[in-house]
């Protein structure tokens, strides 16, 4: 009877790590109804590979989060993206939204910064494959050597690298192996840049930028059946569409004026957060 007790008690515990896990994953996903005057559009956002880009969404859809109107130069806290459009459509490339001047050009009045995550790299060895491989080799191994011996450097190693600051490119430390950056400077092995761990797929949402960092409003949904991996690594991805991507597909195929931008505006009607 004691184990008995003891198995059901253990079993209650068991249950109770499973439905907190539960708890936590479901915390982690954010279902988004954005209804267009073309049709609703269901996407679920995912924190657990952008949590700043997710909960600003979230923040702006809900006025929860201030945003400063570029109309008038006020702040406010209001439901942000109802009311705006996809201003760009571009078949097979995406539909983009959230500017607040229907132009390209407006945001909330702030940025934020990229998010990136990577599956774990593995060990740089033989050949360097990329520029990603010599940047880590770099970063962590010619940097700290250069900034330990100073002017006693090895000479070729400085020609590597004055030839990458005349280039403007890693391509120079190509021609080496790893190996031979590891000798010269006594260094161990490095882990190279791991797989994205949300690249710019087939109906992910993404976010639109100016450049590096310069997150605020404005988010595309991929329509490129193949993905846009010349994209990886410079948007964000925080979800993805999980219902109504046959209404991405007609608002990406409406007639286009310039700047594709849509003759009839596709207006964004209400964003619901659920």
């Amino acid at each position: 009877m004691k184990y008995q007790k003891f198995a059901v008690i253990l079993l209650l515990i068991l249950l109770g790590a499973c439905m907190l896990n539960a708890e936590k994953a479901d915390k982690n996903k954010v279902n988004v109804v954005m209804k267009t005057n073309m049709g609703t559009i269901v996407l679920e956002l995912d924190r657990t590979i952008a949590p700043v880009t997710v909960d600003n969404f979230v923040g702006l859809a809900t006025g929860t989060k201030e945003w400063t109107d570029p109309k008038t130069n006020t702040k406010k806290k209001s439901k942000y993206y109802d009311g705006l459009t996809f201003h760009r459509v571009i078949k097979d490339f995406m539909i983009q939204g959230g500017c607040p001047l229907g132009t390209g050009t407006g945001g909330p009045g702030y940025t934020f910064e990229d998010e990136f995550k990577y599956e774990p790299g593995v060990i740089i060895t033989g050949k360097l494959k990329s520029n990603e491989d010599a940047y880590a080799i770099y970063t962590e191994v010619l940097a700290p050597y250069f900034q330990r011996v100073k002017d006693k450097a090895d000479p070729e190693l400085v020609t590597i690298l004055q030839q990458c600051q005349d280039k403007q490119s890693f391509e120079p430390m190509l021609a080496k192996d790893a190996e031979f950056y590891y000798g010269i400077t006594a260094s161990k092995p490095v882990f190279g840049k791991g797989k994205l761990k949300a690249p710019v797929a087939y109906g992910t949402i993404c976010m639109a930028n100016a450049g590096p960092n310069t997150n605020g409003s404005q988010f595309f949904i991929v329509t490129k059946k193949d993905g846009c991996d010349w994209l990886n690594g410079k948007h964000t991805v925080f979800g993805k569409v999980i219902k109504g991507m046959d209404v991405v597909t007609k608002i990406e195929n409406v007639e286009k004026g310039a700047q594709d931008k849509p003759v009839k505006p596709v207006i964004i009607e209400k964003v619901t957060i659920k």
